[in-house]
């Protein structure tokens, strides 16, 4: 779920094409138009999509999503061979907040700059490219996957590392299939995760496919469960940063406005209706159709298939043939 950033193709465009010929939104996909004044089920009015090009995040105020804190996963062994490494790691997590990660994000993806350039900056802003040496040139490779994000992250706890006197460099090794068993191995020192996507990869991965999800919303729990998981991997952990790249649903700022909505729960009490878009498999998950429709009661009256938080998905959005649509918190395009 973690690489699917780009800019908007004229694939993009296409599909929205498409999606606009086969009926406006709220239609049923199938010739039928939906009446945006008439109420749905639950009484109130549906709302119709506003096109706009700012997208702001709904509040999951009823924890419908897992956790997925930025957190320094970590060999144990080279853990224990450098005690202060993590000490530095967690230094750079406490600097870390989701509007910092989106400015990062924005500073690469849409500024286009180098994520070496963005973290040496963001380095010296936060004062952490002076440290004490505690490092004693013991050499450090951070895994970066193949996203910017990964990538940014990655160089910001090498600089943050060479500040402190550790031999660190960065090594791009693709998605977490592989470079996870890197990461056992020590192949690798130190790759940047996500809390809830790794617990549940290390869950699969140690107990089985068919193993019961152990992540949930709440942080703390589920940082347990991934240090007893890391246990058994030969992992260890830095804490936490207050940062997430996690699962959420946008709107654009227009109908936010227009609808008075800060929270999912805000717009289910407001709408009768929504059209909804996300990846193919959304109506069948429980972090998407299946759980706005169960934990928030909202009425999706037609759900189109786009992607993953990716460009088809912002641009239906913003064009405004659908009203929700499935991003990642930390996207850029959440910039103000």
């Amino acid at each position: 779920m973690r690489a699917r950033r780009g800019a908007t193709s004229a694939l993009a465009l296409g599909v929205l094409l498409f999606v606009a010929a086969c009926g406006t939104p709220g239609s049923s996909g199938g010739g039928e138009t939906v009446d945006p004044a008439a109420p749905g089920d639950s009484g109130l009015a549906a709302c119709e999509a506003m096109p706009d090009d700012r997208l702001v995040v709904l509040e999951d105020d009823q924890n419908l999503q897992t956790v997925d804190n930025i957190v320094p996963a970590v060999n144990a062994a080279a853990a224990a061979a450098s005690p202060d490494l993590i000490a530095v790691l967690d230094g750079v997590s406490a600097t870390l907040d989701t509007e910092t990660l989106i400015g990062l994000n924005k500073a690469v993806d849409v500024d286009r700059q180098t994520s070496s350039a963005v973290a040496e900056q963001f380095l010296a802003d936060q004062g952490l490219d002076s440290q004490e040496q505690v490092g004693g040139g013991a050499t450090v490779t951070v895994g970066a996957a193949n996203f910017s994000e990964s990538a940014t992250l990655a160089e910001i706890y090498a600089g943050a590392l060479r500040a402190a006197g550790f031999d660190a460099g960065v090594q791009t090794i693709g998605n977490r299939e592989t470079y996870e068993p890197a990461l056992e191995l020590g192949d690798l020192t130190i790759v940047p995760e996500y809390v809830g996507t790794l617990t549940e990869f290390l869950n699969k991965k140690i107990n089985g496919a068919a193993a019961e999800p152990v992540a949930s919303s709440d942080l703390d729990a589920t940082t347990v469960e991934l240090t007893a998981l890391g246990e058994q991997a030969g992992l260890v952990f830095g804490q936490p940063a207050a940062a997430q790249d996690q699962n959420a649903f946008a709107v654009t700022a227009a109908f936010a406005e227009a609808n008075g909505v800060s929270t999912l729960s805000d717009l289910a009490a407001t709408c009768g209706e929504v059209v909804l878009g996300g990846p193919p498999e959304c109506p069948e998950r429980t972090f998407c159709q299946l759980g706005l429709e169960e934990t928030y009661g909202l009425e999706i009256s037609e759900f189109i298939s786009l992607d993953a938080g990716g460009p088809l998905t912002k641009s239906a959005l913003t064009q405004g043939a659908v009203t929700l649509g499935l991003v990642f918190s930390s996207d850029a395009a959440l910039a103000d």
